[in-house]
């Protein structure tokens, strides 16, 4: 038996400069941002690494987020790090 060759499509989008966006990538917050169901705020600069995207009217990224866990971001709020 030969090698299995593996292909995974991953989507790509264009974040809040315009720059393209995949899943595995870094990006920083371009704003603060509370988050829902707490009082904790995510200060501008703060980085996450985008762990799968989400298609839908607004783009929504299940990201790891600094300091904060893992959480949801709509794309327009973030920027490539």
């Amino acid at each position: 038996s030969g090698p299995v060759e593996i292909r995974i499509d991953t989507l790509t989008i264009k974040g809040a400069n315009g720059n393209l966006q995949q899943e595995g990538g870094k990006v920083a917050l371009i704003k603060d941002l509370k988050v829902k169901g707490s009082s904790k705020v995510l200060k501008i600069g703060t980085k996450a690494v985008i762990r799968r995207i989400i298609e839908g009217k607004d783009y929504q990224l299940d990201c790891k987020v600094d300091g904060a866990g893992e959480m949801m971001v709509t794309m327009k709020f973030v920027k490539r790090a």
